[in-house]
């Protein structure tokens, strides 16, 4: 389909399908910043809370070359407003719950407990708003023994057994290298939103959302918690699938790298014709995928001497010929200037608080009618205070007076 196609009965002047929804960021670190991004890209008005005089919660190393702007603060604070309060002080708490009642989500990743100490948790929101949807998001959830552990995302990666799986099949256990759990508990935390949204929609009902990055993590194990509730075997397998072979990461004879996979004995066949051996498609020990798997290492280096005889692009350009799935292990670097991404909306030019301009990552859900994007750069700390607050009927006196009290 042509982009143009697919967009063209897109509406104008539109921030996204949830427009009109009101969200409070009380968030730091990565995991309910990234919630609250998605629900950003999907057109809601993010309000971020930060305490007054500090840098933001996301402020990681390293910085978009030439300012003081956090790349990751450029990537999950987009498409939001930032305000400053000290939830710390009663003064901070009252002045939230102002906001708090005219407001459709809230979102924290604050240790369980913490916030109901300062007087801003779920019950005392529920009382200032009884429709509000308050979404939690911490290491291991709002109940259990492990509630209240703080949790960061390696630790849940450790925890619930990933680690165990990733890396090579001889060395020690890894991390992911990416916020894997906390994006995943972003994620729910946004479907658990809109969850919540749709069933107040028809009765008029907020409520709590727990999610804990464990439970994200295990959720999307693709079962192997329930081969590990069942005792069954579990191998870590480096780059290649259990289920097909071959399946793994070759070598090509530039030096590059592909990853070629085959999920059908048919495209086995028509590979079979591409290394030179048609009788490997019928062949014992090759001819279904069953046989195969039981046949991996002397499967797998005869495709491995087969990529050493091409280059990179040669060997892609004869598996798209033939329907195999292959694709180059890239850099990020080569996946930012890729013109598939480019056309996918993946890196959107946009301008941050201090005015320059730097490519940050693009939604990922596409709407033909309903268009997202990355609307505006992430804000400096503080930059919509009396914006905000000027909303909700906080004038300037009593601002000026909060101001100098420290509270905002």
């Amino acid at each position: 389909m042509d982009k143009t196609a697919f967009y063209r009965e897109a509406l104008e002047g539109r921030t996204g399908p949830l427009e009109g929804t009101r969200v409070l960021d009380l968030t730091t670190a990565w995991a309910g910043p990234m919630a609250a991004c998605v629900l950003g890209d999907l057109g809601c008005d993010v309000i971020h809370v930060d305490l007054p005089g500090t840098a933001g919660g996301t402020n990681f190393p390293p910085n978009l070359p030439g300012t003081e702007i956090s790349y990751a603060h450029a990537t999950v604070n987009r498409n939001k407003r930032s305000i400053t309060c000290d939830l710390r002080r009663p003064e901070g708490v009252d002045l939230l719950m102002e906001l708090v009642a005219v407001t459709d989500i809230v979102v924290q990743n604050f240790k369980p407990g913490t916030l109901d100490g300062w007087g801003i948790g779920y019950e005392q929101c529920r009382a200032a708003n009884p429709a509000i949807i308050y979404v939690s998001l911490s290491g291991y959830g709002q109940y259990g023994p492990l509630s209240p552990l703080p949790g960061y995302d390696p630790a849940a990666l450790a925890y619930g057994g990933w680690m165990s799986l990733n890396g090579t099949i001889l060395g020690p256990p890894n991390k992911a290298p990416t916020f894997l759990a906390d994006d995943l508990a972003g994620l729910h935390g946004a479907i658990g939103a809109l969850g919540a949204l749709h069933h107040r929609r028809l009765t008029g009902e907020g409520q709590h959302v727990d999610v804990a990055l464990l439970d994200a993590l295990m959720f999307q194990s693709c079962g192997q918690l329930t081969l590990g509730a069942l005792a069954m075997e579990q191998p870590r397998r480096g780059n290649e699938v259990g289920t097909h072979v071959p399946s793994n990461n070759y070598q090509c004879a530039d030096g590059g790298w592909v990853y070629l996979g085959v999920a059908l004995d048919g495209h086995w066949q028509k590979l079979a014709v591409a290394v030179g051996d048609p009788d490997l498609a019928t062949a014992p020990g090759f001819a279904t995928n069953t046989e195969r798997v039981a046949n991996r290492s002397v499967c797998n280096a005869l495709v491995a001497r087969w990529c050493a005889t091409r280059t990179t692009d040669e060997l892609l350009a004869l598996t798209s010929e033939i329907g195999v799935v292959c694709a180059p292990v890239r850099t990020y670097r080569d996946a930012a200037a890729d013109p598939h991404l480019h056309e996918r909306d993946m890196l959107i030019p946009t301008t941050q608080s201090d005015g320059s301009v730097f490519p940050i990552t693009g939604p990922a859900a596409k709407f033909s009618r309903t268009p997202t994007t990355v609307r505006s750069g992430a804000p400096a700390v503080g930059d919509h205070t009396e914006q905000v607050f000027g909303e909700v009927g906080v004038g300037a006196d009593r601002l000026a007076r909060l101001r100098a009290d420290g509270i905002v």
